[in-house]
């Protein structure tokens, strides 16, 4: 089944470059991992990461599919979205999402994330 959420156009990429707004106003875009689940997007990221901290002084972002380096992708749409970090949950529907969408690699960084003992939270985006 199709997924109809405001996202949708996003679904059959891998990255997208998610920009989130320092106070001055400036974005700053990072390309990240994403999936769908319903009419929300997830992205796992470190609890003490820069877009974290963008993110907890203005919710705002925009997503466009890009490449792994960051390049956007010609002829794609730019959505917007709110976002809020969450919990890391390994029965919640971002880490669910996540796995499923990307297997072995996403279990890879999660172990390597535990070895250095990271923090992860989720970056829960609706539209």
């Amino acid at each position: 089944m199709a997924n109809t959420s405001a996202f949708a156009a996003l679904e059959a990429h891998q990255y997208i470059n998610l920009a989130t707004f320092r106070k001055t106003g400036a974005a700053v875009p990072t390309p990240v991992w994403f999936a769908l689940e319903g009419d929300c997007l997830y992205i796992l990221t470190i609890h003490d990461s820069g877009k974290v901290k963008r993110i907890r002084n203005n919710p705002q972002v925009t997503m466009v599919p890009s490449d792994s380096r960051g390049s956007e992708l010609a002829g794609t749409p730019t959505l917007s979205g709110n976002a809020t970090i969450v919990p890391f949950d390994k029965q919640g529907p971002g880490h669910r999402a996540l796995r499923a969408k990307y297997g072995w690699m996403y279990s890879a960084f999660g172990l390597i994330w535990q070895v250095r003992r990271l923090t992860p939270v989720i970056i829960e985006v609706r539209p």
